[in-house]
């Protein structure tokens, strides 16, 4: 396991890496911010290509993500984390809509509970998923940084 920390606009990012991908990333001044051990590498050449695409998104000049992820979770989780990489830039969904898209409507809470697992945050865009109101609901990095990310991405939400 390798990792790395690098600057951002909204404060430190840690991320971590297998050889299959990236396996989290955490802004280090939120809520959850990642711990690393000693049984990770640090080695900032493994995450080049994460750290110049973290740049160009930062910089407005990038809507998308194109990395190898490898995020550690459940099989309900990885069907949750898969919905919420399909959630464009400038849009935010529900946790219903969600619910519905893995073909689990009655699994509201338990999508909930999933996206608040999300180890590879802002690349798998749990931070688009607001309450179905409109309002913002919780995020690991705290509600101060969604609103933040969500006002970079042009989107719509109420506070």
């Amino acid at each position: 396991m390798y990792f790395t920390i690098t600057p951002s606009p909204y404060g430190d990012i840690a991320l971590t890496a297998n050889d299959e991908g990236l396996t989290a990333l955490s802004f280090q001044q939120g809520a959850s911010p990642l711990i690393i051990d000693d049984s990770y590498i640090e080695s900032a050449e493994k995450f080049i290509t994460v750290c110049k695409q973290l740049d160009e998104y930062f910089a407005g000049e990038r809507n998308e993500f194109n990395l190898p992820l490898a995020p550690h979770g459940t099989p309900f989780q990885q069907r949750v984390w898969q919905a919420l990489a399909t959630i464009k830039q400038g849009d935010t969904q529900s946790y219903l809509w969600i619910a519905k898209k893995i073909n689990n409507e009655k699994a509201v809470r338990a999508v909930g509970t999933a996206n608040g697992k999300n180890p590879i945050a802002l690349i798998i865009p749990c931070h688009r998923v607001i309450g179905a109101n409109g309002k913002l609901t919780g995020y690991a990095g705290g509600l101060g940084l969604k609103a933040k990310l969500l006002m970079h991405e042009k989107a719509h939400f109420t506070v």
